[in-house]
């Protein structure tokens, strides 16, 4: 057993016993985008059909992403449509959502970037109007230490080219970012990395008004928070994160969640 000190040798020995864990199921990525709709519902981000998700589709020059008019409450893997670079429908039926046209910004920014969520879940959105980005004071918000953005003014409705030009440069390479008067955006290099960060960020925001309530906060060293976003952002504990939320949806809505028809 290693020192818990001993980073190299704690990651070699989480490693090593990884075989343990729930294997990942063959969800295809319609499948992994209809499931992200349902745990981000379930969770309290509804916001009607104000908020996105979408992926990189293997066509090149086109994305994935819920049709409009459908909330996430009501995602299935079959209705995601792909869409061009202008947002035109390439398979399937129906149009995005018109502000889904920042997320074309940050896939252009930002090429290891394959998935994005967009809500405005109450708890973060509270946050956003308090002029404050997000403390990384409790465990869980290392997750987003040195990892998280913060655009201080809005730029309006992010339906036109502006609007996605200043979200993706204050992104920056980061995987999140808080957007003053308005919500939050997560960009993973996986959609299991994107959905299990958006539903970190409105529990972080949550505990952080939380706690702000009673009193001043204590951030976390810094050194030690860097140690713990780390370990937290392994794809294995991404996926297997990812997994548990999902599974919970599969018990609550069973499997027509996955249905394609």
């Amino acid at each position: 057993m290693p020192e818990s000190s001993d980073k190299a040798a704690f990651d070699a020995a989480f490693e090593a016993r990884a075989g343990n864990a729930p294997v990942m199921p063959d969800w295809s990525d319609l499948d992994k985008l209809a499931l992200t709709c349902r745990m981000l519902a379930a969770d309290g981000h509804e916001s009607g059909v104000a908020g996105q998700i979408t992926c990189r589709a293997s066509e090149p020059d086109s994305i994935w992403t819920l049709r409009f008019g459908l909330g996430f409450d009501e995602a299935t893997s079959g209705a995601f449509i792909r869409v061009g670079a202008d947002l035109e429908t390439l398979e399937g039926e129906g149009t995005p959502n018109p502000a889904t046209r920042f997320h074309l910004w940050v896939y252009r920014h930002l090429p290891d970037v394959q998935c994005i969520v967009h809500t405005h879940p109450p708890h973060v959105s509270a946050l956003s109007m308090l002029g404050e980005p997000l403390a990384v004071a409790h465990m869980d918000a290392t997750l987003f230490h040195d990892d998280c953005a913060w655009l201080e003014a809005w730029p309006g409705l992010p339906i036109a080219d502006d609007e996605g030009r200043i979200i993706s440069a204050a992104l920056g390479q980061k995987h999140a970012i808080l957007l003053a008067h308005h919500g939050f955006l997560t960009a993973g290099s996986t959609i299991e990395q994107a959905a299990v960060m958006a539903l970190m960020m409105e529990r972080v925001a949550r505990t952080q008004l939380l706690a702000r309530a009673v009193g001043p906060l204590r951030a976390i060293d810094p050194a030690s928070a860097q140690v713990s976003h780390d370990f937290l952002h392994k794809p294995l504990v991404m996926n297997t994160t990812f997994a548990y939320y999902a599974r919970r949806v599969l018990r609550q809505s069973g499997d027509q969640v996955l249905a394609r028809a």
